[in-house]
């Protein structure tokens, strides 16, 4: 199936739309209509080339969509579910049995090492030459994703996707960092540098009630008080 994607081409290059190849959903895969993506740091680091992904790529981590087709497997989902995606994870490993699939044991092949699936394969393809995707299980950069169904969550028809695709990243890496690592005790002030995404989650989730967030800093923008 031809679809546009963002494709970065080599270091520091830009985002050019280009027409590409996007494979038939596996067994227990689901192929996403993107309507709503986020740009995270991540995704310019790895313009950069600071942190490591193959390029040329399709990069996009927080997308958010609408079911197109599901893979003859997958039970919890139907064409027409909105769903927002996240990272992948393998599903039977230790962790990943235990619910935490943040520590799949799998998880920098499958999400961002490989630039494909997990056993070599691409996701995506173009007819100029090599091109890697499967970019944290998505590279939603794009009109289209094709996603293993543990990356997607469905969500009420009613959401604005465009208000949740942030999920996918920053809203769970700036919530993760204040209530499972910084945990603030009453009284205490948390100071937060950088106002996207994470850093507006890292506000909302200062716990418990009693912490207080002074200040957050935008090296773009002027310092916001609180």
């Amino acid at each position: 199936m031809k679809v546009t994607a963002a494709v970065v081409g080599s270091k520091d290059g830009p985002f050019q739309l280009e027409e590409v190849e996007i494979g038939e959903p596996r067994a227990d895969e689901l192929l996403v209509k993107i309507t709503a993506v986020g740009m995270c740091h991540t995704d310019l680091s790895v313009r950069s080339q600071a942190t490591p992904f193959p390029l040329p790529g399709v990069l996009g981590h927080e997308g958010a969509g609408v079911v197109d087709q599901v893979g003859a497997q997958v039970r919890d989902f139907r064409a027409g579910d909105k769903v927002v995606l996240s990272f992948d994870s393998c599903g039977s490993c230790p962790p990943c049995q235990a619910g935490q699939v943040v520590y799949c044991q799998q998880w920098i092949p499958l999400n961002l090492l490989g630039g494909s699936r997990l056993d070599g394969s691409a996701t995506l393809t173009r007819a100029s030459g090599d091109l890697h995707g499967h970019f944290f299980g998505q590279s939603s950069f794009a009109t289209h994703a094709l996603v293993s169904a543990r990356s997607a969550v469905k969500v009420d028809d009613d959401v604005d996707l465009s208000q949740l695709a942030p999920l996918g990243c920053s809203v769970q890496t700036g919530a993760g960092a204040v209530l499972n690592v910084a945990r603030p005790e009453p009284g205490s002030t948390i100071v937060v540098f950088g106002a996207g995404g994470a850093g507006h989650r890292r506000r909302r989730e200062r716990r418990p009630p009693e912490a207080g967030i002074r200040t957050r800093g935008d090296r773009h923008g002027q310092p916001g008080r609180r």
